[in-house]
């Protein structure tokens, strides 16, 4: 086979010192490209530069020029998209790319959220009420669900009530404590080691949905602003848990959730609900530990605010299960016995089961052992209920007594309401520190309406004084009225009972200043157009031709009231102790005369519904007392001598015996039927005790 033409092999080395000049041309182009391959290499070229060989040429090696590449080859590049003329003209281009990311997640309806979310909590509960141990797990998915900020408020709504619902079927009707070092260190079984991970998975569970939900009520600024919606529905969830389980954990976070609603004068739908909530809470708490504990976060944080409050926070401690409500119950047949089902019909005989003598003593005594715990444990409860409630007892007065002492005006009405349920409660000592305390506030409130009837005459005679100040005064002379009233009903209260009664004569204490001034205010109340009005329900009204502002004051003083009661409701509390109670023993006949001879009198300018209650009440002072009176109605039997003194400030200085009751004869002609009957069954009851 015919060998090829031989290949030209390039010699890579040096030549050697001793080899022929001829190749000294050869050397140097092998100089010149090693140098060229010497060179170190750039990773990066400049824009616009193009680097090549060098070229040969006769005269030697050449580099070339560096060229600027073309700008057609730079646009048809990948990289071409990144330049700023394309994006400036291709501005379309460039808005479909950066919004293609969100296109890749395509936004979910509303409504297909709502019933996915439905679906999800549907499942899930379900899981945890058929195996609630197992699958504890789950209300962290639910916190979850409310958690995140890309969830829709309606969602986290139905995350939130579906875990409130949860947890009321889950929690058991005992406190769970945390676990000490010992108990996490002992040895115990694989049952009680699994019932303790979910006792405290529960608790964790149910800490992180309590601070939740104080989150959502009151957000902090990182957190940004929260729904009120949202707001107002983690408000309702958090009164809907304090009154499913009291008892449980947490449970002093839920009441500040409401305390701090409270705590805002603002009333709305939100603040109503945390009052009936804290309400109801008192008036079903048995033992007294819920209430003791809410007592206390309210007094806190009234003198926090400096009872700077809406009246009605006040109002809450009227529904309070204090001692007095269980003085009677400890009788032997009654306390906390169970009611035992009565038999329908005849009942039929069981069948009688054999058992040995043995078996037969050891029931017996096991029967001894249980009798004798249940009532031991009954004495346990009687004794800690009494301690709560003389401590809550003892809150609630000291904030009564520290309001007394501040008089502030707008929470006199609730203070005053709860000082009459709760007088026979009062400690006897504290009697004639409290009725001084009282008739300091009815010499204040007589010269405040004294002071606001001078200053209404001289705005009256000016005629460029605006009318909304009148009406702030009448609102003010109403509040002053209101006032005294509830001063009298308290003082009177706080002697009704048996014991009080025994103790007032070693006390020396005397109501005569209460009756004198109740004698006083009855002309005034009688010709107060307002003697049935409420403040919480008007039953007129409201004047065309005052001003917004004037309206606005006039509403916003008389919302501030707390007491429901009108002022004639309040006058009849006043005058039944005064007339008919036999606490203090049988009233004299002077006192019975003038209150009568004043309340037939007055009963020709009241309204109808107040004329009524008046006659009902002298009904009952002729009924018990017409003997000692009816000089008043029969004019041939006058006791007295003189001339009737009808404006007589002191009860003494009237001399009613000198007078008669001719007002008799007026209320026989009343438009009101049922008046006419009323006061001729006075006359017949005042003609048969002669």
């Amino acid at each position: 086979m015919a060998r090829g033409p031989e290949v030209k092999r390039r010699r890579l080395s040096p030549p050697v010192d001793g080899e022929d000049s001829s190749r000294s041309k050869a050397d140097q182009e092998w100089d010149v490209e090693q140098d060229y391959e010497r060179r170190p290499r750039k990773n990066t070229k400049k824009a616009g530069e193009n680097a090549r060989l060098p070229i040969k040429t006769s005269e030697g090696f050449v580099q070339p020029e560096a060229q600027p590449e073309d700008q057609g080859e730079e646009t048809d590049s990948f990289l071409g998209t990144d330049d700023d003329d394309d994006e400036e003209e291709d501005g379309s281009e460039g808005e479909e790319d950066g919004e293609e990311p969100e296109e890749e997640a395509p936004k979910i309806p509303l409504k297909v959220q709502i019933l996915q979310a439905k679906e999800e909590l549907a499942k899930m509960a379900t899981l945890i009420n058929e195996d609630p141990e197992e699958h504890i797990s789950l209300f962290k998915t639910m916190a979850e669900m409310v958690s995140k900020k890309s969830t829709p408020i309606t969602v986290k709504k139905l995350a939130l009530a579906s875990q409130a619902a949860l947890y009321k079927d889950v929690i058991p009707g005992y406190r769970i404590r945390p676990l000490s070092e010992e108990d996490q260190s002992g040895r115990v079984s694989k049952e009680v080691r699994k019932l303790r991970d979910f006792e405290q998975s529960l608790v964790s569970g149910y800490r992180a949905y309590v601070q939740k939900l104080a989150t959502l009520v009151k957000p902090s600024k990182a957190d940004g602003p929260t729904d009120a919606g949202l707001r107002s529905f983690a408000i309702s969830m958090a009164c809907t848990m304090l009154l499913a389980v009291p008892h449980f954990n947490f449970r002093s976070e839920l009441l500040k959730i409401l305390v701090n609603r409270l705590a805002r004068r603002q009333l709305d739908a939100d603040y109503v609900k945390c009052r009936e909530t804290m309400e109801e809470v008192f008036a079903k708490d048995d033992d007294g530990t819920v209430s003791l504990e809410a007592v206390r976060l309210l007094a806190k944080m009234l003198k926090a605010r400096d009872f700077h409050i809406h009246p009605s926070v006040l109002d809450t401690f009227l529904h309070l299960r204090l001692l007095g409500e269980f003085h009677l119950k400890a009788s032997r047949d009654r306390v906390d016995r169970e009611e035992e089902e009565t038999p329908q019909g005849k009942k039929q005989k069981q069948k009688r089961e054999f058992r040995t003598k043995r078996e037969r003593k050891i029931q017996k005594e096991r029967k001894e052992v249980e009798k004798d715990m249940r009532q031991a444990d009954a004495v346990v409860s009687h004794e800690q209920r009494d301690k709560n409630q003389a401590e809550t007892l003892k809150l609630v007065f000291g904030l009564y007594f520290r309001i007394l002492k501040l008089r502030i005006p707008a929470l006199m009405g609730p203070v005053l309401e709860g000082l009459a349920k709760y007088a026979h409660l009062i400690n006897q000592d504290f009697f004639g520190d409290l009725l001084e305390a009282l008739k300091d506030l009815i010499n204040h409130a007589e010269r405040e309406e004294m002071g606001v009837e001078g200053d209404q005459e001289v705005a009256n005679d000016e005629d460029d004084e605006d009318e909304d100040s009148g009406t702030i005064a009448e609102s003010a002379a109403r509040d002053a009225r209101r006032r005294t009233l509830l001063c009298t009903v308290t003082a009177f209260a706080l002697l009704e009972g048996q014991e009080a009664s025994k103790a007032a004569a070693g006390l020396h204490l005397d109501l005569n200043f209460f009756i004198k001034h109740l004698y006083r205010s009855l002309y005034s109340l009688s010709m107060n157009p307002e003697v049935e009005y409420n403040p919480e329900t008007a039953l007129r009204l409201p004047d065309p031709n005052s001003s917004a502002e004037g309206k606005e004051l006039s509403q916003s003083r008389s919302r501030n009231k707390v007491n429901f009661q009108t002022p004639m409701v309040l006058l009849l509390r006043c005058l039944q102790p005064t007339l008919l109670s036999r606490a203090h023993g049988n009233p004299p006949p002077s006192r019975l005369a003038s209150f009568s001879k004043r309340l037939m009198t007055t009963s020709l300018q009241l309204p109808e519904k107040s004329a009524l209650a008046t006659l009902a009440l002298m009904n009952q002072v002729s009924k018990y007392h017409g003997r000692r009176i009816s000089s008043l109605w029969h004019t041939e039997e006058r006791k007295g001598d003189g001339v009737f003194n009808a404006f007589a400030a002191d009860i003494e200085a009237t001399n009613v015996f000198a007078g008669s009751v001719w007002e008799g004869e007026l209320l026989r002609l009343h438009y009101c039927p049922q008046v006419r009957e009323s006061a001729i069954e006075i006359e017949k009851m005042m003609s048969s005790s002669k």
